[in-house]
């Protein structure tokens, strides 16, 4: 996400990740996959070191809500849970009064328990919108092939685009890796590289890449575009956006990424990712703004949970992307968290400004400090749903999610049977 800036530096950065079950490398030809299961048992150079609950397999991945209660839903005034009520105010109750939140307790899914803490307050989103781009790519696929899984996998694997303007510019890395490579290794994207639909997506995901983000988001629009025909020469794709008004592509590139959440009851009035996250694909395909709010967020997961984003298939493939299978970070690098499955999406936006006394440093911006954290944790017994926003100025709000993770992972184990 890039926004506007008068001051000395605008810094904005997502620390790597990687997600997606490490089984799932043949399936889907995300080739990074089969590069940190080596690297994990030591038969590959890498660092990559993994908490057990970062190894469960795609078999036990799987939609906590769908069949269960599939009619839930949070809207404005939903009764809190007194438990959950009373434990967020003594987490929250001394820290910034800019933190806003939503959690939903699913442990017995016939009967969530919803806390909040200023749920509606709108936020830019930051990485978070990455969630939009791939709930439009799946929505586009199942556009194209209502009935056909096998047709829509297919796509995902056996497309392969080659990175091109649209990744500049993007100082983030992705990882490479190819059988028989000795080691995993991190770089940028170039013009040229090459990867297939479902790498592209785990990139934008797992990575948090603005570059992989961006070229995702040019393909939805294409999909929609040429249907069937998908994916065309290169020659006629560029020529549709060059040719097409500004305004409309505008206008394909929102529809591209709200498609499906009005039918899953979603409201892109609190939840809309609106520009894309480089510079020279928002010269291509103009922008609007961006929003979200915890509350929204939330129901974003509880939909996923339902299966009703996009459909069954699409959801499941969503919540596997968000798996967090690497060492973790903010939110997620809580140790409370070690043993729990955590789907998981972050996204930050930090700004400063001169002054004096003041040294600006990563996540501690003293004009802008947006952090976010989307997740589903799986801990023993437990599974819970949280949407956390804030904008604490001048601390590192990387350290003080991780301090809350903790706290809310307490709070929900501790509750009384």
């Amino acid at each position: 996400m890039r926004i506007a800036v008068s001051a000395l530096f605008l810094l904005a950065a997502w620390q790597a990740a990687r997600a997606y079950p490490l089984d799932g490398a043949e399936k889907t030809g995300i080739r990074r996959l089969a590069g940190y299961r080596l690297v994990h048992e030591g038969k590959v150079k890498g660092t990559v070191r993994l908490p057990s609950g970062a190894l469960r397999s795609e078999a036990e991945v799987a939609l906590r809500l769908k069949g269960v209660n599939d009619g839930f839903d949070i809207k404005p005034g939903n009764p809190q849970d007194p438990y959950l009520a009373a434990g967020i105010q003594r987490i929250f109750g001394g820290r910034d009064p800019s933190y806003n939140l939503a959690i939903l307790d699913i442990s017995d899914p016939k009967t969530p328990r919803y806390g909040a803490l200023r749920p509606e307050v709108k936020r830019i989103p930051g990485s978070v919108g990455k969630l939009l781009v791939a709930t439009g790519l799946f929505e586009a696929l199942r556009m194209i092939y209502p009935d056909d899984i096998a047709a829509r996998q297919r796509v995902l694997k056996q497309t392969v685009v080659a990175a091109d303007k649209f990744i500049i510019s993007d100082g983030k890395t992705v990882p490479f890796y190819n059988p028989s490579d000795p080691a995993v290794v991190n770089r940028r994207l170039q013009i040229g590289d090459r990867f297939n639909l479902w790498e592209w997506t785990d990139h934008m995901l797992s990575q948090s890449s603005n570059a992989a983000a961006s070229m995702v988001w040019k393909q939805v629009i294409l999909l929609r575009h040429f249907g069937v025909r998908y994916p065309v020469a290169t020659e006629e794709a560029e020529a549709f956006l060059r040719t097409t008004p500004k305004a409309e592509l505008g206008r394909l590139s929102l529809e591209s990424v709200e498609a499906a959440l009005p039918p899953a009851g979603l409201d892109t009035e609190k939840l809309r990712i609106g520009t894309f996250f480089t510079r020279h694909a928002s010269s291509v395909v103009p922008g609007t703004a961006s929003y979200a709010c915890p509350s929204e967020l939330l129901r974003w997961l509880v939909r996923l949970e339902q299966g009703r984003l996009v459909d069954a298939w699409s959801s499941l493939e969503l919540k596997k992307l968000l798996y967090f299978s690497r060492p973790r970070y903010r939110y997620a690098s809580s140790p409370a968290l070690n043993q729990a499955a955590v789907f998981f999406k972050s996204g930050s936006l930090f700004e400063c400004v001169p002054e004096e006394g003041y040294k600006c440093g990563q996540y501690r911006g003293n004009k802008t400090n947006l952090m976010h954290s989307v997740a589903v944790v799986e801990s023993g017994r437990r599974v819970y749903l949280v949407a956390l926003m804030s904008n604490v100025l001048k601390v590192n709000s990387a350290v003080d999610h991780q301090s809350i993770a903790t706290e809310i992972e307490r709070l929900i184990q501790n509750r009384p049977e």
